[in-house]
């Protein structure tokens, strides 16, 4: 008959020698040659030559015992280690765990995945609104200043002093010059007979040539002249309201304006304010 020897795991020699050992107590039993197994067996030994030599005879006379049973029929079955099932079931246990917990990280990563693309599409979005709400913010703004650069004109002084508010006009022109010339511009509508608003004009004239629009100086520069008052700035701005006047077309008011110059400021004007008035009446043809 054939042996049947169930397959167990047997993970070391001690636990294989016991086993061993239980067949060959069950032979003696039978009336074959029994070998009781070392009651130290389980215990750390130290291997010499004459206990392993011990050894191979034990295994040697076993095998022959297991021969002699499968011949006469009597087939021999093996125990496995109790031992060895209980570790083989944990065994199996942490399998399953790791097999539990691998499943549980596979989970959370397609979670971070998911949640880490949909956190990249908000910072998009968010990016998105920023953006629109800082250009809608800005042209907010534009149309503020638009707004208040248009309204009308009204007497108003922030110092109470027509040269103090003259003084703080120049220094905002610097910084931001389309709230400078409405300031030069409230100036003259609230200070409109003072020395300060003559020069406020003349000023302003000085910005639209510098914009390319000495038709529109023209007539700041008229305002800043009437009455051809003696001060500093009004022989030179003379020369700038003749220079816009023929640059517009207008050379015989141009030519005029040059002649005043002649009439009024060229006596105590500077010799290279007369020397440009000499190029502009000679440029113009004035007679």
């Amino acid at each position: 008959m054939t042996l049947k020897l169930p397959r167990p795991r047997l993970r070391a020699l001690p636990a294989v020698a016991v086993g061993l050992t239980l067949v060959a107590g069950g032979v003696i039993a039978g009336g074959a040659v029994a070998q009781q197994a070392p009651p130290n067996i389980m215990e750390r030994t130290q291997w010499d030559n004459r206990r392993l030599e011990q050894l191979d005879r034990n295994v040697r006379r076993l095998e022959r015992a297991l021969t002699q049973r499968n011949a006469a029929g009597q087939p021999v079955l093996v125990e496995p280690d109790p031992e060895v099932i209980a570790l083989q079931g944990r065994v199996d246990l942490l399998d399953r765990r790791m097999s539990d917990i691998e499943a549980t990280v596979r989970r959370i990563n397609a979670d971070n995945e998911r949640l880490t693309f949909q956190l990249d599409e908000s910072n998009r979005d968010n990016t998105a609104l920023r953006t629109r709400l800082t250009d809608v913010e800005t042209r907010l703004k534009a149309l503020e200043t638009q707004a208040e650069l248009n309204a009308p004109i009204v007497a108003d002084s922030p110092t109470g002093d027509a040269a103090r508010d003259l003084a703080a006009a120049v220094q905002l022109v610097s910084s931001d010059r389309p709230r400078g010339e409405r300031a030069l511009e409230t100036l003259v509508a609230t200070w409109p007979d003072t020395p300060q608003a003559r020069e406020a004009n003349s000023r302003l004239g000085d910005l639209r040539v510098s914009a390319n629009d000495k038709a529109g100086a023209v007539p700041y520069y008229a305002a800043a002249l009437k009455g051809w008052p003696r001060i500093g700035w009004a022989a030179e701005t003379t020369l700038k309201l003749a220079d816009a006047l023929i640059a517009t077309d207008r050379k015989t008011q141009g030519c005029a304006a040059l002649a005043e110059f002649n009439r009024r400021y060229a006596e105590t004007a500077s010799t290279t304010l007369k020397t440009r008035a000499g190029q502009m009446r000679t440029a113009a043809g004035c007679s």
